[in-house]
């Protein structure tokens, strides 16, 4: 037998056992591999572009950061690339070999928002949820398509921090200038509404080619400098935002006096390798750019993506795309794995004759539902921010407000969409001013703020309708020159017109046209602003409901209302009853009323305790009366003592006062003007009468005397101030209606001829007629308040109305009306409750001191003690002090001691003694009324004897 070789022994134990190591591995492998699954994601961008080279490279280190701290998951992205080649058509066609032959679960990309349109619509059709970060357009947002998720923020979400920028800075008027495609068209219905809101107006539009050559962009920007406005909103991709500004710096469109906004579309892949140079011509722009948070994360991949980047040769800048595209892989790995991978599968449609197409035959994926549902519910904190996602949309966060200064992007502040504006240095809250932002340098190195327009070279002039009028010149005066032909209207419409458009903050010039109308009709000539004829009206048009349902009036520059206009007559033989004029019947029968009312109640409260209100009854009722209607020229002698009518007396005294005051004022009043007497002071009169009344031509004034009741036949037209006063002269009317400044007008030429007399009709005075929803509307009402409230109106009303030093003021009309009870009856109210008082008080303290006669128990009838009661209201009240002071001065005296009686006047003896009248007097009275019988007459007598 033949030995092995040894040699050859280790040689196939070696064999083997690589043999076995390798079958080893290849079985963990297997192991592994069937633990984890592969789902399949489709990127779709334009390889050759240096853009997507950047997000790929996002992408691979996006896709190796996550599974490496999340290697326990069960699920693995596999990665299929297409170039879409920068073509519409060939990115659909990527799109549907990804769904057809590789059945992907989900789609990255595409790059623009014209490769996105219809695969958004194929992704509708397989339920493949398709993935942009890129993709800013909100046309996109149109197309219901559940499908398609943006990781980015759309273009309309930074359109209201362009707005808080234009409302800081006091601009009206701006021009927006975007790339002519989806892209650049899409913002724009979102900025129109974002400015409005904001007082301001996209007054042009200027769109771009994207493939535009040099001479078409500066054809475009010629014609910007020939207009007025200085403010330009740039929203476009940066290749040719870069071209344009580099074109407007050669023509000089960067210098003083220019503002340039723009958009993210430029600002956020502003930093290229062009820097330099694209900084240079962009020198003074402020820029709005979505806020990335700084972040260790960031600085971290910052760093290894350069890294990464560098090796292939490139020098390129990180983006934000490439900051969205890494969170969208994130969120998709994150979305995957709480997925159900049991319907990771696509159902095929039956196949068919009249399916011809690979894009009917694609299938529908069972897995997109389920994913696009957990892709909505992904939240976490991003390298570009907080990721969350709010109707398949990216929600929107802070914007950074941005100024280009030398190679410096400068942060000067930042928008909210809580708070709005919020200044860089100071981070507090600020309203909209021009404060809210820190230092800006604007193009041409200047720190002056844009006024945002210039006198334009060749602007579209503001087409201004003004009416030709016969009379009444001052106001609108349309002069035409002979020889150029040219419209050069005067008055004082005119003048106040163009002081407002000073006022303005930017340039309108007006080009006026003549209104002729053969019957001077307001209404027509207002008509033509509704159907574009004009773009404005200005004149002594009036502010009227019914024309205001077709233009919008500013606010009115002129005095409102219609009055009448009436001659005066001269009243030589004075009215005989002309000092009853003053007070109104009622007046005079209420004062009347309570002057009897007065007197008697200052008789009750002193005939008891006053001898001078004492007597018979006739002479008590006279010397009342002469009392209450003394107090009439405060002549009455007779004194007061009791204080309850000093009160009372006190009180009226100074109701008197008011009145007499009142009436001699008023009556002075009547007895100035009655020389000269408007011959009517009541309108209704003329209807009654049936008297002719005039109007001027043309106005509403005629439709309103018509509706007043005034009959069509007995209105009288005039054209002019004189023509009015013709009227007057001839009897052809007796009173004429028009509008205060017209009155004025006349009235300052013929104050001793006519009056204006009340009552007016409320009309809303002149105003100046523009479009419905013009923004110059608003404007022009702001400026007419800057006008009229200054000295500025006093002057241009000097100048065309003249005002004669003999004249009246006129401001002050004459009025039929006179002092009436409804102008005194609060006097009328406290003089009656004064004296209603002191009587209830009087009549208290009587019945207190004699309820013992009330509420006795005697026999005596309730009549008999009220019959007793007003015997004693009828006497003195012998314990007054008025006559106990007598009483006890008459006893006291030694010499007259028991001749005179203390109830009796000292020059009238009494045929008995003080006391034995009282001892005969007293026990009778008791007596009687202790036996329930009434006084005697002897009593009676003796009573008599003492009064």
């Amino acid at each position: 037998m033949k030995m092995m070789n040894p040699r050859k022994n280790n040689n196939t134990f070696m064999y083997y056992f690589v043999l076995f190591v390798w079958g080893f591995v290849l079985m963990q492998v297997g192991l592994g591999q069937s633990q984890t699954s592969e789902i399949k994601v489709g990127v779709v961008l334009d390889l050759q572009t240096s853009f997507s080279k950047i997000c790929l490279t996002s992408i691979n280190i996006s896709l190796s950061d996550f599974y490496k701290y999340h290697a326990d998951y069960t699920t693995r992205l596999a990665i299929h690339i297409r170039d879409s080649m920068e073509d519409v058509v060939q990115a659909s066609s990527a799109a549907l070999d990804l769904i057809k032959n590789e059945q992907v679960s989900a789609i990255i990309g595409p790059r623009t928002s014209m490769q996105a349109e219809f695969m958004i619509r194929l992704a509708n059709k397989s339920q493949v949820p398709t993935i942009t970060f890129s993709t800013t357009s909100p046309l996109m947002t149109s197309i219901n398509s559940p499908y398609f998720v943006r990781t980015t923020l759309d273009d309309s979400s930074q359109v209201k921090a362009i707005a808080a920028i234009v409302k800081s800075f006091g601009w009206r008027n701006v021009v927006a200038i975007y790339v002519d495609n989806e892209f650049g068209e899409g913002i724009i219905p979102y900025l129109t509404d974002a400015l409005q809101d904001v007082q301001a107006l996209i007054v042009n539009r200027c769109s771009i080619p994207q493939e535009a050559n040099d001479d078409q962009i500066l054809k475009e920007l010629y014609k910007l400098m020939t207009m007025q406005t200085r403010v330009f909103v740039v929203h476009m991709p940066p290749t040719l935002g870069f071209r344009l500004f580099q074109k407007a710096r050669e023509i000089g469109m960067m210098k003083e006096g220019y503002a340039w906004l723009l958009t993210d579309g430029v600002m956020n892949l502003v930093k290229s390798n062009e820097r330099g140079s694209s900084l240079e011509n962009m020198q003074g722009v402020l820029g709005v750019r979505s806020h990335i948070p700084k972040s260790k994360e960031l600085e971290d991949f910052r760093l290894r993506w350069k890294k990464r980047f560098d090796k292939k040769g490139n020098d390129e800048e990180l983006n934000i795309f490439a900051l969205r595209a890494y969170d969208s892989i994130t969120a998709l790995a994150m979305a995957v794995e709480k997925t159900s991978i049991k319907s990771l599968r696509y159902e095929h449609p039956m196949a068919s004759r009249n399916n011809k197409t690979d894009l009917a035959t694609s299938g529908v994926s069972r897995f997109g539902p389920s994913l696009l549902k957990a892709l909505s519910n992904v939240r976490f904190k991003g390298l570009a921010g907080d990721f969350e996602l709010v109707n398949g949309q990216l929600k929107s966060s802070v914007f950074e407000v941005i100024n280009i200064i030398g190679n410096e992007e400068r942060i000067i502040g930042f928008w909210r969409p809580s708070s709005g504006l919020v200044n860089a240095k100071s981070k507090n809250i600020t309203s909209f001013s021009r404060e809210s932002f820190g230092p800006v340098i604007w193009p041409g190195k200047s720190r002056v703020i844009p006024k945002g327009w210039e006198i334009p070279t060749n602007g579209k002039m503001l087409r201004v309708g003004i009416p030709v009028k016969k009379g009444f010149l001052n106001f609108v005066d349309a002069k035409t020159d002979p020889i150029s032909n040219a419209m050069t209207p005067t008055g004082y419409c005119i003048e106040v017109f163009e002081a407002v458009l000073k006022k303005l903050p930017y340039s309108v010039i007006p080009k006026y046209i003549a209104f002729l109308s053969p019957d001077e009709n307001y209404d027509e000539m207002v008509y033509q602003v509704y159907n574009g004829t004009y773009d404005a009206v200005v004149g002594d048009v009036t502010i009227r409901a019914n024309r205001s349902l077709y233009v919008d009036f500013t606010l009115p520059y002129s005095e409102s209302g219609v009055s009448m206009m009436v001659p005066l007559k001269d009243n030589k033989n004075k009215n005989t009853w002309v000092f009853l004029k003053p007070w109104s019947l009622d007046l005079w029968v209420t004062t009347a009323c309570f002057f009897v009312f007065i007197g008697f109640v200052v008789w009750i409260l002193e005939h008891r305790v006053n001898t001078d209100f004492r007597g018979p009854p006739h002479h008590q009722i006279g010397t009342s009366f002469w009392f209450a209607f003394s107090t009439m020229n405060f002549a009455h002698r007779e004194k007061v003592v009791s204080n309850l009518a000093r009160f009372v007396v006190l009180v009226w005294c100074f109701v008197v006062l008011v009145l007499i005051q009142s009436y001699t004022a008023n009556l002075t009043s009547f007895l100035t003007v009655q020389r000269f007497q408007p011959a009517v002071t009541n309108w209704k009169d003329l209807i009654k009468n049936n008297k002719y009344i005039g109007y001027q031509q043309g106005t509403f004034v005629r439709e309103l005397l018509i509706s007043q009741g005034f009959h069509e036949s007995h209105l009288k037209p005039f054209g002019s101030a004189e023509e009015c006063d013709e009227l007057f002269s001839n009897g052809t009317i007796t009173a004429s209606f028009d509008e205060v400044a017209y009155i004025k007008v006349i009235l300052s030429e013929n104050c001793s001829k006519y009056a204006m007399v009340e009552p007016s009709f409320k009309t809303a005075g002149f105003g100046f007629a523009f479009p419905k929803n013009s923004p110059l509307t608003d404007d022009v009402s702001r400026a007419i308040l800057n006008v009229t409230q200054g000295e500025e109106m006093q002057h241009i009303e000097n100048k065309w109305f003249k005002k004669q030093s003999n004249c009246p003021d006129l401001n002050t009309t004459l009025s039929s009306n006179h002092l009436s009870l409804s102008s005194f009856w609060g006097l009328f109210l406290i003089a009656g409750i004064a004296s209603l008082l002191a009587l209830l008080i009087f009549l208290a303290n009587f019945l207190y001191e004699h309820k013992h006669t009330l509420f006795d128990d005697s026999e005596n009838s309730f009549r008999g003690k009220l019959k007793f009661l007003v015997r004693i209201f009828d006497e003195k009240d012998i314990k007054s002090h008025m006559f106990k002071v007598n009483a006890v001065h008459n006893v006291s005296s030694p010499i007259t001691h028991g001749s005179s009686s203390p109830l009796t006047d000292h020059s009238t003896p009494l045929p008995r003694s003080p006391a034995q009248n009282r001892d005969q007097f007293e026990p009778r009275r008791l007596s009687s009324i202790s036996s329930g019988e009434l006084f005697t007459e002897q009593v009676e007598d003796e009573e008599s004897a003492i009064i």
